[in-house]
């Protein structure tokens, strides 16, 4: 009877997986029938979801069983968390092409994988120890909280990391736009002549910004948007002098060089205040290493 029992459940199971997979692969009808609508309004249309990185037949099934189960896990750290505004801002800043709730996804399979490992530890664990159950439990949920706030401090990470990268192009980007406008180019040829030749963080943002203006959006409001989305003060200072001198007419050669200068010298002075507060530090091995060495030479 249990023999039966057990058998019957597997083959029911075993027809349920397979028929939700015959449903998944099969094309719905508004991926058939949309290409074919080209000519008719947007507006209303669902939008194709973005392929998985994996891509293939395995990526899409795997989304489909665990996609609800993760958004609504994500879904839930939003309405725990909260602050979709500032982790739209650190997305932008950090130049990832995701939206909030594609990041609450993330966040939420960190935790997940933090939360198999301490599972796993908590296993072998109880096998020892059979009282120690709650206390595994209780390290599960921390794990899953710690891998949930971990994502969030890698994505803090990633914004610094390319407010860096920024910051040590931005002389040399600026110095060629100087030289650019100097020789006669416009603000705007100038900025396809730099982009076009050099590649980077700071040439990605300038490359949105032409975008923009190549759109039909004037000079000034591009590089205004692009103040108001830096979180670098150097940057936003040097997309508003451009704006300023495309709307007024001053010599744009002459703001670029001496925002290039400023940049450099911010820099400079960055180096020596870094070296400032590492001096005691850099006494460490010269105190307790070499002395003692040279003291015990002396001495023999």
């Amino acid at each position: 009877m249990w023999g039966a029992l057990l058998g019957a459940t597997t083959a029911a199971g075993l027809l349920l997986v397979a028929a939700r997979l015959r449903a998944v692969r099969r094309p719905q009808l508004a991926s058939r029938v949309l290409p074919y609508l080209r000519d008719l309004p947007a507006v209303g249309m669902p939008t194709a979801p973005r392929a998985a990185a994996g891509g293939g037949a395995g990526s899409s099934v795997v989304v489909a069983v665990f996609g609800p189960v993760l958004r609504s896990m994500a879904q839930s750290v939003e309405r725990v968390l909260g602050g979709a505004t500032s982790v739209r801002r650190r997305l932008a800043r950090a130049g990832l092409d995701k939206t909030v709730h594609e990041f609450r996804v993330e966040q939420v399979q960190w935790g997940l994988v933090a939360f198999s490992v301490a599972a796993a530890w908590g296993l072998l664990r109880t096998l020892g120890d059979p009282g120690a159950v709650v206390s595994s439990a209780l390290v599960c949920a921390i794990a899953f909280v710690v891998g949930v706030l971990g994502r969030d401090n890698h994505l803090s990470g990633q914004v610094r990391a390319r407010e860096r990268r920024i910051l040590a192009e931005f002389p040399t980007v600026a110095e060629l736009l100087a030289l650019a406008v100097a020789a006669g180019e416009s603000p705007v040829g100038a900025l396809d002549r730099v982009v076009s030749r050099s590649g980077g963080d700071l040439s990605a943002d300038l490359a949105r910004v032409l975008a923009q203006v190549r759109t039909g959006e004037p000079v000034g409001s591009a590089f205004d948007e692009l103040a108001a989305t830096s979180g670098l003060p150097l940057v936003s200072r040097f997309a508003q002098g451009i704006a300023t001198a495309v709307e007024r007419g001053t010599p744009l050669a002459d703001v670029l060089h001496a925002q290039a200068a400023d940049v450099r010298e911010a820099g400079r002075r960055e180096l020596i205040e870094s070296a400032a507060r590492r001096e005691v530090l850099m006494m460490v091995p010269v105190v307790f290493l070499v002395l003692p060495v040279r003291t015990s030479n002396l001495l023999v």
